[in-house]
């Protein structure tokens, strides 16, 4: 893993890290801070596939298909750790526990995906932010960073809304709601869950545990 990586890089909130289309010599993994993936279509929208937390591994879509499919976009300060592309199938043949971890990763990211698509496609607007929201706090709180039942969440409304198929101004109202019944609160960039097992319950996600990840 020495050989593998070549160093450390901080990305600043807003910057671009890879572009759908792009082809990129690096692969990264997040070692701090948070961002987000997404996809824009030809009339400029933009539809959020995925959020990126500390360990997530970023870029493998280039190296393996030769382009990126999504954009990835830094939300705070991000520390990550540059591997070079050119030894990726070096690490699959001479590497095979770390190969095996970087498909687990993948298997994972697809796994969270087909649940995010459920959550989109069949769930009401209340029970969609109930379950994103549970997904960041118990994700969070698996890493660590949960203080007094609070996690950061430096994410906007709008890239909730742009990920759950919600309108800025349902999302609002339903976030509104969740506070005003005492589920959760998010102000500024942080996410205070009052009754963790009530909004799990909510989202449809009680008992649901975040799955373990290696670090690569």
């Amino acid at each position: 893993m020495s050989r593998f990586k070549t160093g450390e890089f901080v990305a600043q909130p807003g910057s671009e890290i890879l572009a759908e289309g792009a082809s990129s010599t690096q692969l990264y993994t997040a070692l701090e801070g948070m961002g987000l993936r997404y996809k824009t279509l030809e009339d400029g929208r933009r539809q959020v596939v995925g959020f990126i937390l500390p360990g997530d591994f970023i870029g493998l879509q280039s190296g393996v298909m030769g382009e990126m499919k999504h954009s990835v976009e830094a939300t705070t300060r991000m520390t990550m750790c540059v591997f070079n592309r050119s030894e990726l199938w070096d690490l699959f043949k001479n590497h095979p526990r770390r190969s095996f971890g970087l498909t687990h990763l993948a298997a994972s990211e697809e796994f969270l995906l087909g649940e995010m698509l459920s959550a989109v496609g069949q769930m009401d607007g209340i029970a969609k932010i109930a379950w994103v929201l549970n997904r960041f706090y118990k994700r969070l709180t698996a890493l660590g960073l949960n203080e007094n039942d609070q996690v950061p969440m430096p994410y906007r409304q709008q890239d909730i809304a742009d990920a759950m198929g919600l309108s800025l101004v349902h999302t609002n109202k339903t976030l509104a709601k969740l506070r005003v019944e005492g589920f959760a609160t998010w102000s500024g960039d942080t996410l205070t869950v009052h009754r963790p097992e009530e909004l799990a319950e909510l989202g449809y996600a009680k008992g649901v545990k975040p799955l373990k990840r290696p670090l690569i």
